[in-house]
């Protein structure tokens, strides 16, 4: 029973060292709109040290929008990409929100990095955040001069 908690703790230990090393980066830009209005945020990866992205491999972004967050898709791909080279990868997440306030997603990006001689797969999970604002409230109504007039008979 010690073995088994022991592997999964270095396993653990292992897969946060492996998403924390300076391979990759990954950017994020939250989106923010007027309740019901389309907003964008944007999900960047790019490829450092030598590294670059394998154009062959699958590259993914799964969302988890949390309630009253609408996105466009829930998972994109490769041909979803609103900018790509070598190294640099861009996911545009279109998204409305139903109601004012603050809200996250959920995400996880897998893609596939290389060097000359090895690739290894890396999946990252991140939070998006999205705000909306109150739509402007409404002018209020004037009384019309209809309703000031007395009635003549």
């Amino acid at each position: 029973m010690r073995t088994a908690l022991a592997t999964v703790a270095l396993f653990l230990v292992a897969t946060h060292a492996f998403a924390a090393d300076d391979t990759f980066e990954i950017k994020k830009t939250d989106g923010m709109a007027a309740v019901g209005a389309k907003a964008t945020a944007s999900v960047s990866i790019t490829a450092k040290k030598g590294w670059h992205l394998n154009q062959e491999a699958p590259l993914t972004l799964k969302l988890a929008p949390a309630p009253g967050v609408v996105v466009d898709k829930a998972k994109l791909e490769r041909a979803d990409l609103a900018a790509s080279s070598e190294t640099t990868a861009r996911f545009d997440v279109g998204l409305t929100l139903a109601e004012p306030g603050k809200k996250v997603i959920e995400a996880e990006a897998a893609f596939v990095l290389c060097q000359k001689d090895s690739c290894r797969p890396v999946k990252e999970k991140l939070t998006l955040a999205a705000e909306a604002a109150a739509p402007p409230a409404a002018p209020a109504k004037k009384a019309s001069g209809a309703s000031k007039m007395k009635r003549k008979s």
